[in-house]
């Protein structure tokens, strides 16, 4: 039987969601794996928005998405995914259809550099908020770093609070689930 990674769980998911023409957003791109996927997803009709911290994150990204003829459609950020409210244009607020997270770290760079819970929940709101009825958030968490298990201890107890009548939120564990072993969170907003 094949494995399937929280990855393309999350992606999966946002194929549910994602048409040509919408908006997305990355809210940490990485390496631009993710921003990939959203503009493949919206089309050059679309529009992706994407935020990381590093610069090396945004210019493997930029590199990517230049090598896929995928820049028309992206937006990218040097900024953190807390501005997300501010750097999205208004007329943008409230039509947001995805937005995906890959809290941690940049893989094969400083694990030191971490995205950080109150920036983190602050950037959850914020996408709660931007994203349009019937829209849908993807948070990959991964307890077991420095930094990890208080971001997705506190991320777990902010998702609770969520009112139940506008957000479905989920939560997906690995199959061999253990307490410090990656998850992938899905809010769903439904009004």
């Amino acid at each position: 039987m094949k494995r399937i990674s929280f990855a393309e769980t999350a992606h999966s998911i946002i194929l549910e969601y994602l048409r040509k023409g919408d908006v997305a957003v990355d809210a940490t791109v990485g390496n631009g794996h993710d921003t990939v996927f959203l503009a493949e997803c919206v089309g050059r009709a679309g529009q992706v928005f994407g935020f990381d911290v590093q610069t090396q994150a945004l210019r493997i990204t930029r590199q990517r998405m230049r090598q896929q003829d995928l820049s028309a459609q992206t937006i990218l950020f040097h900024a953190s995914h807390a501005d997300m409210a501010k750097r999205i244009p208004q007329e943008f607020h409230g039509s947001v259809k995805a937005i995906m997270f890959n809290l941690g770290y940049l893989p094969g760079t400083d694990k030191s550099v971490i995205t950080k819970t109150q920036t983190t929940l602050q950037a959850i709101d914020a996408g709660c908020r931007l994203l349009a009825e019937q829209g849908v958030i993807t948070v990959m968490a991964y307890p077991g770093h420095a930094g990890g298990d208080e971001e997705t201890s506190r991320l777990t107890h902010w998702l609770q609070q969520l009112d139940s009548a506008s957000y479905i939120v989920q939560t997906v564990y690995s199959q061999h689930h253990q307490a410090h072993a990656p998850r992938l969170f899905v809010i769903k907003k439904m009004n």
